[in-house]
């Protein structure tokens, strides 16, 4: 088995994972609707130091007003590579002038990306570097190629491994959480079935979720896609552009402000907080099948 990855310091992003040969990771704007327009730009972009939106795009600090745009400024700026093998791809953010002035806090981002065989692991590590604790919010937003006939024939379906009985679906206010929850869409406590409307309200987020690993299959071929494990992450979201020949599945360790939302950032929702010079680490990772 043959596999290569590409990755690029913008980001520090994935930009391609190919099996045999063949691409199993979105392509961002070489993918395109009728209209010749692209579809989604990323690929698999990392979301920090925020998940999903702020109200208003805005938060307190300190007393101060903060603005920071949907899933936060990691995914935009230029990382600096560490490490670059053929199966160990390696960046860092570390924070700087801009940084500071859109979240007021001193801390380094590592991106790293491992192969192994058909297996790829994303691994994400926060540092403190500051003087005071760091508050701040991460997730994977990794995109993954569909055909997108198999798409319009409703033939793709996500299984979880276990019976999902706790599970809750977070209902979307304009793009924050709202106070009730949202249909639950699991079919015999297992199943998520994916079709060209399955996102026409936005992204499907869930919380409470018994299982470490989700598939993605085809229901007419039988063959399973990807294997997720997304072992420790307490949120996932589904989410792709209607009728989109790619699916994101996506781990996530905090959401978007709820609509009730105080506005101050180090009382958001599952924020996470880091002692000075500690770090946070998490991981993510995908088997892919031929």
């Amino acid at each position: 088995m043959h596999t290569q990855m590409l990755t690029t310091k913008k980001g520090g992003e994935l930009i391609s994972f190919k099996m045999n040969g063949k691409e199993k990771i979105h392509q961002g704007e070489k993918c395109l609707d009728q209209n010749g327009k692209a579809y989604w730009k990323r690929h698999s972009p990392v979301l920090f130091p925020i998940v999903g939106k702020l109200k208003k795009n805005q938060t307190l600090i300190g007393g101060r007003t903060y603005e920071l745009m949907q899933h936060g400024f990691a995914r935009d700026l230029d990382f600096e590579p560490i490490t670059k093998l053929d199966n160990f791809h390696s960046y860092v953010l570390k924070s700087n002038a801009y940084t500071i002035t859109r979240y007021p806090y001193e801390f380094e981002l590592y991106n790293t990306y491992r192969t192994e065989e058909n297996k790829l692991t994303t691994i994400y590590k926060v540092v403190n570097t500051g003087l005071i604790n760091l508050p701040f919010g991460i997730g994977g937003h990794p995109a993954f190629q569909i055909e997108e006939e198999e798409l319009k024939k409703g033939n793709y379906y996500l299984e979880f491994e276990e019976e999902e009985e706790k599970i809750h679906f977070l209902y979307l206010v304009d793009g924050l959480i709202g106070t009730e929850y949202a249909k639950n869409r699991i079919v015999n406590k297992k199943y998520i079935p994916i079709d060209i409307h399955t996102f026409d309200n936005d992204a499907l987020i869930m919380k409470g979720i018994t299982s470490h690993k989700i598939s993605l299959k085809n229901r007419e071929s039988g063959k399973t896609i990807l294997t997720m494990d997304f072992t420790d992450f307490p949120y996932l979201a589904i989410w792709s552009k209607p009728g989109a020949p790619f699916i994101c599945i996506e781990p996530w360790y905090s959401t978007a402000d709820t609509v009730k939302s105080s506005g101050v950032f180090t009382q958001k929702q599952d924020i996470i907080s880091l002692k000075p010079n500690d770090f946070f680490e998490c991981k993510y990772t995908v088997e892919f099948f031929e």
